[in-house]
């Protein structure tokens, strides 16, 4: 099954819409680390004022998540210029939180994605 997608029709009616291959690679990146950042973020509860009872808490989820996210921070680190150190921190504190979350932490280095970063404490 295969769909098609008419780019300029979407274009006119939206003036914000921009055609992919004009995207910069590290806005790209950028965003899919956001959006990976948000995912997990959900994933741990964080949404709620108490993360522990939230409906939406899954750490199953989160890890998956968490060490996609650490795998393509880590992969492009070098393009990312100032935004990596704000993405790296923002990676870390998720890395926290859901070693906050377990009920059984994981050792360090052995966390989502710490096999990428490095261990987290």
């Amino acid at each position: 099954m295969s769909e098609n997608f008419d780019v300029d029709q979407n274009t006119d009616a939206n003036p914000d819409v921009r055609e992919l291959s004009e995207v910069p690679a590290v806005e790209v990146i950028s965003r899919a680390a956001v959006m990976l950042m948000s995912s997990a973020a959900e994933k741990l509860g964080l949404s709620d004022a108490d993360p522990s009872s939230s409906p939406y808490l899954d750490l199953d989820e989160a890890r998956r998540v968490i060490t996609a996210l650490a795998g393509l921070v880590t992969a492009s680190v070098e393009y990312l210029g100032p935004h990596a150190g704000p993405i790296r921190e923002g990676l870390q504190a998720l890395q926290r939180a859901f070693r906050e979350a377990s009920l059984h932490p994981d050792e360090p280095g052995k966390g989502p994605g710490e096999k990428y970063t490095g261990p987290v404490y």
